[in-house]
């Protein structure tokens, strides 16, 4: 099993982990305060063409290099709220995901 790490290091496009460890996205987004070092949680996508989903800190089982588990069955992260996105942070977002 490999080492935990810092929530400072999630980087967009690490694999987010169901409960049972399987894989159901990539992270997005890290939502935070690192100043005051308050991670508040994740903005994860769990298809090429999906609006990011909001999971809270309390949701994040565990981090390690490259992978987010969360606490949530495969089910349950497909029925998490999409956070509300506008058609031009769509565009950005898309294109961004075409990236490298």
């Amino acid at each position: 099993m490999a080492d935990p790490v810092s929530w400072f290091v999630i980087e967009r496009g690490w694999k987010v982990l169901a409960a049972d460890g399987s894989e159901v996205g990539e992270v997005d987004q890290v939502a935070g305060d690192t100043e005051r070092d308050i991670f508040d949680g994740l903005d994860i996508v769990t298809g090429p063409l999906g609006k990011p989903s909001y999971v809270p800190a309390e949701k994040v089982a565990g981090i390690t290099d490259g992978a987010v588990r969360l606490s949530l069955a495969a089910d349950e992260i497909e029925r998490l709220q999409e956070r509300p996105v506008g058609f031009w942070q769509r565009v950005k977002l898309f294109f961004r995901r075409q990236g490298p």
